[in-house]
């Protein structure tokens, strides 16, 4: 049977004046479902893994609760985000040399960013060792930042492992080999529920023993990533194989992995200066409560559109690679459609459900109430919030992160964030009013990054992407 890419390259587009041949994007919707729906569990088993550490805390004391939260949030932001944004450099690199057949590349590329990440990773664990002094310099309780210190430190063996297995996702992720990534962290994830609460409660080890738990699981599944791609049949032709070329790539990766890094953590950023902004209002406890609340409503739905972000930058970076721009475009259009869909269902179902959402987090009735007040714009962040992942997974896969960083940087540092900050303290609406602030930034950010993608030339891309990956013999 022939292949439906050469089905849609023999198709003359011109002639069918913006109207998809529907047999092509029925194909296209039915190849992204199939990546779109375990990137997402893949996501979500990544994020329990780490959650179940908390919850397991939990259950000793609240100090030892409020220590590794911190820890949690201190160590993501410095550390994990940083990771994951430079990763993604190869949904790029790795992305459109699969798609340009160069399958060498993929492995040389995926050690540069292993070699890079651990690099990045010894400046990182020297911040984390002074997590207490840089968390008592922002105010933070000294008992608090105590325990947080503690548990950063020994989530350090885990920053290096994953700087290893995000590379392996990127290179796993790119062939569209998602279900061996997918079972290989359901079993570390099904592991470490018994492992953690044994160290935490049996062995007694408390913090240090659900830290521990963390690095062991993550090992365990960077070390079956490394057997699946090492033995499988499925990885024979891109399989990595180490030379010096290795080195002579990395000021290529980070040229890509910079960009990428700025256009993560410039959003996440945001999201803690809003929270950090929540503190410094009147009824600080109640404000902060409810951002808090919010973010966390938005953050357990952002697996989804990241999921379906993830599936965009691959297809669209493959396909431009192996020069179909065309398929390209149906391939943007497929997960947007679905992208679309998807957040239509949930924003209303969030938005109906509004005064009862607050009873998810907390039974006082002033925060149930104002979390009420909010379910208007937290149904909007869902929104934008879907739509901004998929495009950001478009500028990855194309390879213009740069215009993404630099659009990120205007929307929520010149736009969103001073917006809300306004709104907040000088028109006097409060948590709501930075909320908006942070709604106006994403709003803004969709805006530029669909008017890019709208404007972007495909077969010029295609011919960039390849020329990039032909311009060296070796």
């Amino acid at each position: 049977m022939e292949d439906w890419r050469s089905e849609l390259n023999k198709m003359n587009f011109a002639s069918m004046k913006g109207k998809w041949k529907s047999s092509v994007l029925v194909k296209e919707l039915k190849r992204v479902s199939f990546m779109g729906a375990p990137m997402v569990a893949l996501m979500v088993s990544h994020y329990l893994i780490r959650f179940i550490s908390v919850m397991m805390v939990g259950h000793l004391d609240e100090l030892s609760l409020a220590g590794v939260s911190m820890a949690t949030s201190f160590t993501s932001v410095t550390g994990f985000t940083l990771l994951l944004g430079l990763a993604n450099g190869l949904e790029t690199l790795c992305g459109q040399a699969y798609g340009a057949e160069q399958y060498h590349k993929l492995g040389i590329y995926t050690y540069t960013s292993i070699i890079s990440l651990i690099f990045v990773c010894f400046p990182i664990s020297i911040i984390w060792i002074f997590t207490d002094k840089i968390l008592i310099l922002m105010g933070q309780d000294h008992s608090i930042s105590v325990v947080a210190q503690k548990y950063s430190i020994y989530l350090i063996p885990n920053l290096f492992c994953y700087a290893i297995l995000q590379s392996l996702i990127r290179y796993l992720q790119t062939q569209s080999l998602i279900l061996p990534m997918l079972y290989s962290t359901l079993a570390a994830l099904c592991l470490h529920i018994p492992l953690c609460w044994v160290l935490v409660f049996k062995l007694e080890l408390e913090i240090t023993g659900a830290a521990l738990a963390i690095n062991i699981s993550y090992w365990i599944n960077v070390i079956l990533l490394g057997f699946y791609i090492k033995f499988s049949s499925a990885c024979e032709k891109t399989r990595p194989v180490f030379s010096m070329e290795v080195f002579l790539k990395i000021k290529e990766f980070f040229r890509f992995g910079i960009p990428s890094a700025l256009m993560v953590c410039l959003e996440w950023w945001s999201y803690e200066v809003i929270i950090l902004l929540a503190g410094l209002l009147p009824n600080p406890k109640l404000e902060t409560s409810v951002i808090s609340i919010c973010f966390s409503i938005t953050y357990l739905h952002s697996f989804v559109p990241y999921g379906f972000g993830a599936t965009a930058s691959t297809r669209v970076s493959n396909e431009l690679g192996g020069g179909n721009s065309e398929a390209a475009k149906v391939a943007v259009f497929a997960v947007m459609l679905l992208a679309v869909v998807e957040i239509v269902i949930v924003s209303s179902t969030l938005f109906i459900c509004r005064h009862v959402l607050g009873y998810a987090f907390s039974n006082e009735r002033k925060v149930v109430d104002h979390v009420g007040d909010m379910g208007p714009l937290i149904s909007l962040s869902i929104i934008m919030d879907g739509l901004q992942a998929v495009l950001s997974g478009v500028a990855r896969g194309t390879g213009w992160q740069n215009v993404g960083a630099f659009v990120n940087l205007g929307a929520y540092y010149l736009v969103g964030t001073p917006l809300g900050a306004v709104l907040a303290f000088v028109v006097h609406l409060k948590g709501k009013g930075l909320w908006i602030g942070l709604v106006t930034g994403s709003t803004v950010q969709v805006g530029l990054l669909a008017l890019r993608t709208s404007l972007t030339n495909w077969p010029k891309q295609a011919s960039k992407a390849r020329n990039r990956i032909f311009e060296t013999a070796s």
